[in-house]
Order: C-alpha cells, then structure tokens, then sequence
C-alpha cells in the first residue's frame, strides 16, 4: 500500500512552496493576530465559523433566498456593473497573505494599501465571493479589526459614484445614500452578516504598486461573524471581483499559495501577473455555472487512497445539473473540504480501512473519523489522492489528517453534506 508520513503531536508540520519573492506577497493566516486563545479554543471557533460559511453558499447554491437580506446575496449581485479603467505599472504585482486562526477565523488575511497615501490593513482573501468592501468611518456600526478604520476623508484617491452612473445602477439594488449623490451598495451573506455603505472607487496599493480607480464598498454598518480583517478582497469570477476589474492589467493570471495554518508557519503569498504561473504548473480547466457566476468550479473525477482508486466515487457525483446545483468548487474562505455524501463516506470508509493500525478516538464536532496519536512522533499512513480532469494531486498528510485539540487526537480533514454541491477547503489546498 502506498503511503506517506504525518508527524503527530508537538512536531510542528513544514509545506514546501517556490515562489519568486520579488513579486509575491506575504499571506499569514488570522490565527498568528490574536496568539493569547488556546489551540482549542481557536479551533472550535475556527469550524463555527466554517460551518456558518458552508451554509451560506450552499443556500446561495440552492437558491434559498428567505435568510438573505434585500440585496446582493453573499456577496454575488445578479448584476455587475462594469470595471472602472485604470492601469496598473508594471506587468505584475503581488501581496501578503496572513492566517486567521489565531481569531477564530479558517480564512487567510492579505495586507493592502487603500487610498493616498495608502493605509495598510489586513483583508480577507475571498474566491468565493466578488464585492471587494472595507469598513470606513464614519461608522453607525462597526466589528472590531486589527487596524485602524478606513476614513475616506483622509485619501486623495477615494472617488463616490452618482447615484444615477451606469455602475451603480447596475447593482443587484441600486440606491442613493442619504447624504448627498451618493451610491449605495449593500452585500449580505447567508449566515446573517452583511455590510452596507457607499459605492466608490479608490486606489490599491500592492507593496509598492498602485492599481488606481477600484470599485468597491466603503461600509459604515457591517455586522454578523467578521473577525479582525478590515474588510474583504473578492476574488470571485463575477464582473466585480478584484481580477475581473483589473485583469488587464496583469494578463489575467493570479494564483496564491496557502502554507501552514498555524501562526509559526512560513509566509503564503497571492501574486497577480505572468509570475503567478509555474513553468512546472499542472492544469484543470475551469467550468462555467451560467447560474452561479461567482464560483471557481472544476472537474474531480474521484480519489484515490493508499495507491487505490476508490470504488464508488465517479465524476457523476460532482457535475452541475441544468438548474445550476451540484458541481465542485475551490474555495479560499471554506477551511474543511465538503464532499457530497455518497463521495465522503466511500472516501471515509476507504481511509480508515487504510488506517486500521492506527488507535481511533471520539470524534470531535464536524469530524467523525479521528485517531489517538499521544505520544507518538511518526505514524504511518495512507496517501490520499484527488484526480481532476489532467491533473492528480497528492495530498500531503498534515492536508487531511490534523489536530484538533492538545490531547493527540488527529480528524481526517473531510466532512460530508447533503448538498450536491461539494467545496475543496483551504485546509486541502495548503501547500
């Protein structure tokens, strides 16, 4: 049986990655902001939030629009007004990308500049949504972040939209502010949160490039289950998102690499240009969902475990039926991989078959496969493999079986839902 090593508990997990430093930008995960919870604290939070986040796009996915509030829906409007021109120096530029663990939080944080001169914050980097928003005051309500709150006042690029432009009446809700010719943008998600504010456009700073005349949210009422960013950088393939308004002026080509989640870990990084693609990079083409436009979605043709294709898990499981539900997606902002359920219970069964030296353990919220590995520094244990269409990847061991207290106990990192629509998390995508 093929197989490969996870460390276990108290051996730190190290992910090998090659990007060019000279045009990538550090990503941390949130967890490294807010060292003072502990492990289980900071995972139990992690996956409540998690769970908030699958459910919201499952009921966008599955048309549920009753727990919506009027407007665009998880940050996805029906329609998209057209990106503002501009032009970038350069052929490329690239951020740092930071963990969010430390509150709460499975997304990943990026540090941008906003405005002139530009005030740095951290974002949350989002590719399953579009609308890129930040909290600006003054603020009628407000979450707490790490940096200070935008104030548009203070910029020199910040730019409001008329109420009566092309842009903002191509809005899911097109509105006016109440002060003034202003429009009114509006983005609420499917767990409760939402943000609304102004429409406008500012400058983005990239390290030490300026993408001017971004569209985007300045919020002055943002509640529900944000945590410590700033606000959020959309990266969704709907008209509003980040590389949609500006993919010309980095040929349309981005990429990110997510290390590991912990706060001690190596930095990730999201680089937009021609560097953002490997000479040894494998590819998936990308499937369109005329009904979800937002979603990257692609072609998973099963898996295999311990060098074994596993039987049942067939492509038909994860294509998109003609009312758009179904398919699979990637998802930056998703921390544990969703499967359909007949796919992560053959999955499931698969891997503890493979497993069965190991010392199982009770299973620990979403997670129902999870083993016993106190006291032990190496253990043995099947390789798992997912197969898309012209490219296979090799999960490493520490992208499926991690830890989810202090006591030894290690969960296989997949959970199943009764969805037709399955999410690769960002656990799965590290490294």
């Amino acid at each position: 049986m093929s197989c490969c090593y996870a460390k276990a508990l108290n051996t730190s997990f190290e992910l090998s990655g090659s990007l060019d430093s000279t045009v990538a930008l550090q990503l941390e995960h949130l967890d490294a902001l807010e060292p003072h919870l502990s492990q289980d604290e900071l995972f139990a939070l992690k996956l409540k939030r998690d769970e908030a986040r699958v459910e919201s796009i499952l009921a966008r996915a599955q048309g549920v629009s009753h727990r919506h509030r009027a407007g665009s829906h998880h940050g996805r409007n029906a329609s998209h007004p057209r990106a503002p021109a501009g032009a970038a120096g350069g052929s490329g530029f690239s951020s740092s990308v930071t963990s969010g663990l430390a509150q709460g939080s499975g997304e990943y944080f990026t540090r941008l500049g906003v405005g002139s001169p530009p005030r740095y914050m951290y974002m949350v980097l989002d590719t399953g949504s579009d609308i890129v928003w930040l909290q600006c005051s003054p603020c009628k309500r407000c979450y707490d972040q790490t940096d200070q709150v935008f104030n548009p006042v203070q910029s020199g690029s910040f730019r409001t939209i008329p109420c009566r432009s092309k842009i903002c009446q191509q809005l899911d809700q097109p509105g006016c502010a109440l002060r003034g010719n202003r429009c009114a943008y509006q983005v609420s998600y499917g767990d409760g949160s939402f943000t609304m504010g102004e429409f406008a456009s500012e400058t983005m700073t990239f390290r030490r490039t300026k993408v001017p005349n971004v569209a985007l949210g300045c919020g002055h009422d943002n509640e529900g289950l944000f945590v410590g960013a700033a606000g959020l950088l959309g990266l969704g393939r709907g008209k509003l998102s980040f590389p949609s308004q500006t993919g010309n002026r980095f040929g349309n080509k981005f990429s990110y690499c997510l290390l590991d989640r912990s706060a001690s870990s190596k930095p990730s990084s999201v680089v937009f240009g021609a560097s953002a693609v490997s000479r040894n990079a494998v590819f998936t083409p990308l499937i369109s969902n005329p009904k979800l436009d937002t979603f990257y979605y692609v072609e998973l043709l099963g898996f295999s475990v311990g060098g074994t294709r596993v039987p049942g898990i067939t492509g038909e499981l994860f294509k998109i039926d003609r009312t758009g539900n179904g398919g699979i997606i990637l998802d930056s902002g998703t921390s544990v991989t969703r499967l359909t359920r007949p796919a992560y219970i053959a999955l499931r069964d698969a891997f503890r078959v493979g497993a069965s030296s190991l010392k199982t353990a009770s299973g620990f919220s979403l997670f129902d496969t999870c083993f016993d590995l106190s006291g032990k520094t190496e253990v043995r244990v099947p390789t798992v493999v997912m197969h898309f269409n012209g490219a296979d990847i090799s999960l490493p061991a520490n992208n499926y079986l991690i830890p989810v207290d202090m006591s030894g106990r290690f969960c296989f990192a997949f959970a199943g839902t009764m969805s037709g629509l399955s999410i690769i998390g960002n656990i799965q995508q590290q490294g």
